[in-house]
């Protein structure tokens, strides 16, 4: 029997007219994901319109929102779309071992995982220990460490961009601030790598993250330090290592790979794009340009898991079910046609993009600006160290991570004339 979709009652045989059987609903599976999502995301409001019927592996069933407003309306309604997993009616349906669950999630007390006041109560803590990074320390780790990542290859002439930079720069950066020492910071750089590949040492990885960030809190209680950790823990309100651990291993893996990707694609558009290195050249564009660029264009996160209804509801002419998953299609709602008049090109209102979503959920404004500055500084180190930085591989060879969900090159080579380290004499 065909698993019913979501909004459509069970069935021995699929109703008349339901948009999810007959080979109508999408599959989120597939090359075009990598190739060219947006040609995928205007053939869906074609022929779906702003919330489509899609299928994840395994047949799972979920709605799409790819419309700017109606993500705008899901975003923003935090009591009729809260982002809480223990409403989704599939449950009886998911394997222990179905390849999206780290993504989606299980109920668990984190920041993350929580919602309405629970959720709340995690966010008061962990967005002023976010807040009291000084922005001219995050700026000096991150110079510090960019050029450290770039002494280890500018004597060779050439360079994966993405293993040897894109990669290792945020978590090292964030490592810090959360107050591990660098040693240690390259072993969490590795076991995010792990976990981002989803493959066989994934299970391992999180376990091992886990591990590392229980050491963190029992440190930092004995020895309070400058640092995120130490000042979670001094928040009034009380948690338990486990709250504190799970938190802090959803701000640094949340932080890490959109900012890694968030870098990649930016360094991507400024090596590829002739026309946007020629104005960067002739100071009519900036580093700033690029990077908010991207965020329109080719965010990190194109997909984000979930929100899920309270009650049965509308959502741009779709029938809501009470418990059904909705998929906030961020990369689409940027490219969204009925909000693009005078946006495209320049971005004058760079604010509106979705690229770190919207609402009560949103990415904390302080994890935002760390990101932002993670990014910025780490470009401009990388070009005043190595200014005729070029693509060493014809630009149409470059491949894209095989995912529906996140955006992101699996490398980037480059060449450029080889460069003393900053340890050398002048």
């Amino acid at each position: 029997m065909t698993r019913p979709h979501p909004g459509q009652p069970p069935a021995e045989q699929p109703p008349p007219g339901c948009p999810a059987h007959a080979g109508t609903a999408v599959s989120l599976d597939g090359p075009g994901f990598q190739v060219d999502p947006q040609a995928l995301y205007r053939a869906m409001r074609r022929d779906h319109g702003p919330v489509v019927p899609v299928e994840l592996p395994g047949g799972v069933p979920a709605w799409l929102v790819i419309g700017y407003r109606e993500l705008h309306r899901v975003t923003s309604d935090g009591e009729l779309f809260p982002r809480d997993v223990g409403l989704w009616n599939q449950w009886p349906h998911i394997p222990d071992d179905w390849p999206l669950l780290p993504m989606v999630g299980r109920p668990m007390p984190s920041i993350y995982f929580t919602a309405g006041e629970e959720h709340r109560r995690h966010v008061r803590m962990v967005v002023p220990a976010l807040e009291g990074a000084d922005p001219f320390e995050v700026r000096g780790h991150c110079e510090q460490l960019a050029d450290r990542l770039v002494d280890a290859v500018c004597g060779r002439g050439t360079a994966d961009l993405v293993a040897d930079f894109c990669e290792p720069l945020p978590v090292l950066v964030l490592a810090r601030l959360v107050g591990f020492p660098d040693a240690e910071g390259e072993d969490i750089a590795k076991v995010l790598k792990d976990l981002a590949d989803g493959g066989p040492g994934a299970q391992s990885a999180h376990q091992r993250f886990g591990e590392h960030m229980a050491r963190l809190v029992a440190a930092r209680r004995a020895a309070p330090g400058s640092d995120v950790t130490s000042r979670m823990l001094a928040f009034p309100e009380e948690f338990t290592d486990e709250e504190y651990a799970l938190d802090l291993m959803a701000v640094t893996a949340a932080g890490h790979l959109t900012t890694a990707d968030w870098l990649g694609n930016s360094l991507r558009l400024m090596l590829t794009e002739d026309a946007f290195a020629d104005s960067m050249a002739g100071g009519r564009r900036s580093v700033s340009d690029a990077t908010t660029e991207v965020l329109w264009e080719d965010a990190p996160t194109q997909i984000l898991a979930g929100r899920w209804a309270v009650r049965d509801t509308r959502l741009g002419g779709r029938q809501i079910r009470a418990g059904d998953m909705l998929l906030l299609g961020l990369g689409a709602g940027n490219t969204d046609p009925l909000i693009r008049q005078g946006v495209h090109g320049a971005h004058g209102g760079g604010g509106a993009h979705l690229a770190f979503s919207h609402g009560e959920y949103r990415c904390p404004f302080p994890a935002q600006e760390i990101a932002e500055t993670i990014v910025r500084t780490g470009i401009e180190v990388l070009l005043d160290r190595l200014p005729d930085l070029e693509l060493a591989v014809p630009a149409e060879e470059l491949v894209r991570r095989p995912s529906a969900f996140l955006r992101g090159t699996t490398s980037l080579p480059v060449r450029f004339t080889p460069v003393r380290t900053t340890g050398d004499p002048s």
